[in-house]
C-alpha cells in the first residue's frame, strides 16, 4: 500500500515539474515571432531556439539570454545594445505577463506596433536609440501601468498623442531627437498636481514640435517672429532717417545755389 502511495506522489511531482517547465503557449508564440522578426549579426542570441522557446522558464529561472522569468512566465525582456536589426514583432503582445521591454541601442527599423497595447502589465517601454519611424501609437495609453516611455533618438514622426497624458503613473517620458511635429499636449507638457513633470529635454531635437516647455518656436534662420518684426521696423526707421537727411542736404545745397545766383544777378544790375 505504501509503495502505491509513494508511486502516486512521484507521478504527481513529475507531472508538476513537467508543467512548470513547459512554456505558456502565449509566451512561446511571442518569443518565436520576435526571434523571426529580428536579425542577430553578432550571434548574441544563440540560445534563442525553438527548443528553448518550448521551455524558456522554470519558476524564476530563465534559459533565454535577456529574459527574466516570474513564476514560469516571461516578465522582462532586456535586449539592449546587441546590434540587433529587423523590426518589432506585433506578436510581442502575446507576452501578456511582460512588465519591462528594453530594446534600446540597436538598429531596429519600422513602426512601433499598436498591438503593444495588449501588454496590460507593461511598466517600462524603452525603444530608444534605434531607427524606428512612423507615428507614436496612441494605443499605448491603454497600458495603464506604464511608468517609463523612452523613445528618444529615433525617426518617429507626426504628433505626440494626447492620450498619453492619461498615464497617471508615467514618471519618465522622452521623445527627444525624432521628427515629431505639432503642439505638445498640455496633458504632458503642463502637468499639475502630483503628476510627474517633464522638462524641455524630453522634447528637444524635433524641429516641428512646439509648445510648453519648449522655448518659443524659431524660423529656419534661427530668428523668432518678434525678432523679424523688430528688424523690419528698425530697418524702416533707419531708411527714413537716411532719406530725411538726404532731403535736408539737398535743400541746403539748393538754398546755397540760389543765394549764389542772386549775388551774381545783383552785381550785374546797373546803378540808377
Amino acid at each position: 500500500m505504501g509503495v502505491v502511495i509513494c508511486g502516486q506522489l512521484l507521478a504527481v511531482l513529475i507531472l508538476s515539474s513537467a508543467a512548470a517547465a513547459a512554456a505558456d503557449p502565449d509566451d512561446e508564440r511571442c518569443l518565436t515571432h520576435l526571434s523571426e522578426s529580428l536579425e542577430d549579426p553578432l550571434k548574441n542570441l544563440q540560445n534563442w531556439t525553438t527548443a528553448t522557446f518550448a521551455s524558456p522558464c522554470q519558476g524564476f529561472t530563465s534559459f533565454l539570454q535577456g529574459a527574466t522569468c516570474n513564476n514560469g512566465r516571461i516578465y522582462k525582456l532586456s535586449l539592449s545594445n546587441l546590434s540587433l536589426k529587423g523590426t518589432i514583432s506585433p506578436f510581442l503582445s502575446n507576452c501578456t505577463n511582460l512588465q519591462s521591454l528594453d530594446l534600446s541601442s540597436n538598429q531596429l527599423a519600422g513602426q512601433i506596433a499598436p498591438e503593444l497595447q495588449y501588454l496590460v502589465n507593461l511598466a517600462v517601454l524603452n525603444l530608444s536609440s534605434n531607427r524606428l519611424s512612423g507615428p507614436i501609437p496612441p494605443q499605448l495609453a491603454l497600458c495603464a501601468y506604464l511608468n517609463v516611455i523612452d523613445l528618444h533618438d529615433n525617426q518617429l514622426s507626426g504628433p505626440i498623442p494626447q492620450q498619453l497624458g492619461l498615464l497617471v503613473r508615467l514618471s519618465v517620458f522622452d521623445v527627444s531627437n525624432n521628427k515629431l511635429s505639432g503642439a505638445i499636449p498640455p496633458s504632458l507638457g503642463n502637468r499639475s498636481g502630483n503628476l510627474a513633470r517633464f522638462n524641455s529635454s524630453s522634447y528637444e531635437g524635433n524641429k516641428g514640435l512646439y509648445g510648453y516647455p519648449l522655448a518659443p518656436m524659431k524660423n529656419n534662420k534661427g530668428l523668432s517672429v518678434l525678432a523679424i518684426v523688430g528688424i523690419g521696423l528698425g530697418s524702416g526707421f533707419v531708411s527714413l532717417v537716411i532719406s530725411f537727411a538726404a532731403v535736408c542736404v539737398w535743400l541746403r545745397l539748393t538754398e546755397k545755389k540760389l543765394d549764389d545766383d542772386e549775388g551774381k544777378i545783383s552785381q550785374l544790375m546797373p546803378d540808377y
